[in-house]
């Protein structure tokens, strides 16, 4: 199997990682979690609907949307937090990378643990930027939301390309394919992952700052 590998990325100051980490994890997870399966008996169940919640940034001109379990979104904040919390440990300009990779079980024979076979990874790079005022902020502010928008429409069409996703499990096999942990909603197995580099390219902060004073300049 084949994985795919999708890659996005992003400028903005420290204040605005998470948000826009949410953003873009929600809406990724958004179109690959179903509702919850009711198996009847084998080989006949219905799905469960899932509702949906638009989320208002404080610090980006967004509005995302995101499924609406409390569950999911505190596991996917937690994740978010850890990554935020790492980069701000950096203390100046930096940069890092945040992970969602979507997989599926095969069953190993005993005393074997099963095998995690990846069939689709995002990777979110993030590369932070200090500004000098309020009046540079607010700039990042709506620039920040215009790229986000970007992303999203970028997310939408990569998802809906005719691609590989794991074929509908039997009940017996619906572990392998999907978190059944959460009460609410039914995502494909995912796991999170980041890395931090210390120190932001001059390239990519100098065009950030390039674009705010440019927009100053209007």
């Amino acid at each position: 199997m084949n994985c795919r590998s999708e890659v996005l990325e992003l400028t903005v100051e420290a204040r605005q990682v998470e948000e826009a980490m949410l953003a873009l994890l929600h809406t990724i997870l958004l179109h690959r979690s179903t509702g919850k399966f009711h198996y009847k008996k084998e080989g006949t169940y219905s799905i469960g609907t899932v509702g949906t919640q638009d989320i208002d940034c404080d610090f980006i001109d967004f509005t995302f949307v995101r499924v609406s379990s409390d569950e999911l979104d505190r596991v996917i904040s937690k994740a978010v937090t850890e990554f935020k919390d790492a980069l701000g440990n950096t203390g100046s300009d930096g940069m890092g990378q945040i992970s969602l990779e979507f997989y599926q079980k095969k069953k190993s024979r005993w005393p074997f643990s099963d095998e995690c076979i990846p069939w689709e990874v995002w990777s979110i790079k993030v590369n932070v930027v200090h500004l000098a005022n309020e009046q540079e902020r607010q700039i990042c502010r709506e620039k920040v939301g215009e790229k986000l928008g970007e992303k999203v429409i970028n997310v939408v069409e990569v998802i809906n390309r005719h691609e590989y996703l794991p074929k509908m499990p039997t009940q017996s096999e619906v572990d392998n394919v999907f978190d059944t942990s959460l009460k609410d909603v039914q995502p494909y197995l995912y796991k999170t992952t980041f890395q931090i580099t210390d120190t932001l390219g001059t390239s990519v902060s100098t065009t950030m700052r390039r674009l705010i004073k440019d927009t100053l300049a209007l």
